[in-house]
């Protein structure tokens, strides 16, 4: 008898600490999170020389802080997939000597493939007047290029501007790529921290519309402020870095020649890839830090810093 006692309580302890471990491991089974698809504009470039290589599918990773995501989609900007649509957006603000570049800007414009649809927009009092809407008649594109207004186009921010063309894209499957004309000197926020280049960063993100910019020196007061037109400079590498882009710069002057920048910027155009990776989704939409990588010598994957993923299903 006294030994079925001390049995019992023995099997009823093991059957209890073996129900406690099930409820452990059950608790502690990672759960699978929703993912959605989501494509991204990936530039590609070398990092030594001109040479630029070619990218495979199984050539790139790409990281959500340690977790890999898988890649579903690599596709070469080419062929029946090279659908460009790009804006050049000039600041009404710059000085009127911009007009000297313009012979680079139509023959950049002229050089474009067929594939590439040009809108021409000048911005000024925190909006875009669009003087010619996307066309692929180059020419017809190039002729519209007009004198800015100088320091009468002034008075708001460039960064708003930026936001506004973007809201007002047409939606349709080919890329969406900005040509920024400007010293990005913001005359509505005077310091570093600029609410309006913020949300223009998330607006083009969002959109997955990437902004290259050009500095080129604005009139008027602001334009003779070393304090304003560094910052200019600042914000202008920062929404282009930030949306996966370029800024190029000549010192604090406009560039005696757009000729240099336009070729290279058109090197990107013609090295260029949509991804699309599954990214884990939450129960709201918002912005995800990713980071891409590769092995191919002397190969650099440029990419917007963040990517909107919509919220699960």
């Amino acid at each position: 008898m006294r030994n079925k006692n001390i049995k019992w309580p023995l099997a009823f302890g093991l059957f209890l600490a073996m129900g406690w471990v099930s409820d452990s491991w059950s608790a502690q089974e990672p759960v699978s999170p929703a993912t959605v698809p989501v494509t991204m504009l990936v530039s590609v470039e070398a990092r030594h020389g001109k040479d630029i290589p070619n990218i495979n599918r199984e050539d790139v990773r790409v990281l959500r802080g340690k977790n890999h995501l898988q890649v579903t989609g690599w596709v070469p900007m080419q062929s029946a997939q090279a659908e460009l649509e790009l804006c050049i957006l000039l600041d009404d603000a710059a000085d009127r000597d911009i007009s000297l570049q313009f012979d680079d800007l139509r023959a950049f414009i002229n050089a474009q493939p067929s594939t590439t649809a040009i809108a021409v927009g000048y911005m000024h009092y925190g909006t875009v007047e669009m003087v010619q809407n996307f066309t692929k008649d180059h020419a017809q594109a190039a002729k519209a290029l007009r004198l800015s207004l100088g320091f009468a186009g002034g008075g708001a921010s460039p960064y708003l501007s930026v936001s506004d063309l973007i809201k007002r894209w047409p939606e349709s499957p080919a890329r969406h790529e900005i040509f920024m004309i400007s010293d990005g000197i913001d005359r509505l926020e005077g310091g570093p921290d600029d609410p309006y280049l913020a949300t223009a960063i998330d607006d083009a993100q969002r959109a997955g519309v990437q902004v290259y910019a050009i500095y080129a020196a604005g009139s008027g007061h602001f334009s003779h402020s070393f304090r304003r037109f560094n910052w200019g400079q600042n914000n202008l590498a920062q929404l282009a870095e930030e949306t996966g882009a370029e800024a190029y710069f000549q010192g604090f002057q406009t560039p005696v020649a757009f000729a240099p920048f336009l070729k290279e910027f058109a090197d990107r155009l013609n090295h260029q890839y949509r991804l699309t990776i599954l990214v884990p989704a939450g129960k709201k939409a918002g912005f995800q830090h990713i980071k891409l990588e590769t092995e191919v010598p002397n190969a650099e994957l440029v990419v917007a810093e963040k990517v909107y993923v919509p919220a699960a299903k």
